[in-house]
């Protein structure tokens, strides 16, 4: 068996799980699935637009949280898809990052 950590597939469905079962109890059941996925997809486009997404760059991809919180908190408030607290982005974003660490997707 190689020692090579095995890097799994990232599953939306499997991350949405994840970070429902991982909220903090007083947010349990207060998102929606689209609400989460919004926030996630604010995520990858905060990924993208730092260049952390091109499969074609090895160099080792460093995520500064608090720029990608601000780019999260600036983006939810200007398209008012709901009225998200910085508590409830940063739990929702602490869970996708955590499922991400599962995966070892950015090892």
């Amino acid at each position: 068996m190689s020692d090579e950590k095995k890097v799994l597939e990232y599953d939306e469905d499997d991350s949405l799980k994840f970070i429902q079962d991982n909220l903090p109890e007083e947010m349990k059941g207060e998102f929606s699935e689209d609400e989460i996925n919004y926030i996630v997809d604010l995520i990858y486009e905060f990924y993208e637009e730092k260049g952390f997404l091109d499969e074609n760059d090895d160099t080792e991809i460093e995520i500064d949280e608090d720029e990608l919180l601000e780019y999260i908190f600036d983006n939810a408030r200007k398209d008012a898809i709901r009225d998200y607290t910085d508590e409830q982005i940063e739990a929702i974003v602490a869970g996708e990052l955590a499922y991400c660490d599962t995966l070892n997707l950015f090892d």
